[in-house]
């Protein structure tokens, strides 16, 4: 099973940058730009929340999900 962070994708789309999605969010920059670059393997529930809230959009947005192929 594959689970990745789509916020990188999201930022590219709407032009947005680290610091633009920090100020929308109030997220950390470092946390940003470990998620945007899919370098973290978690992510805290009030994380989501601020990241959804902030940029308008739900968890099945930022998430993508990937069966294995068996």
């Amino acid at each position: 099973m594959a689970i990745r962070c789509r916020l990188g994708e999201i930022m590219k789309e709407r032009g947005l940058s680290n610091k633009e999605v920090v100020e929308l969010t109030g997220v950390s920059r470092n946390t940003i730009t470990s998620l945007a670059s899919s370098a973290t393997k978690r992510i805290d529930y009030d994380t989501l929340d601020a990241i959804c809230n902030g940029l308008k959009i739900t968890p099945a947005e930022f998430f993508e999900y990937t069966p294995d192929k068996k």
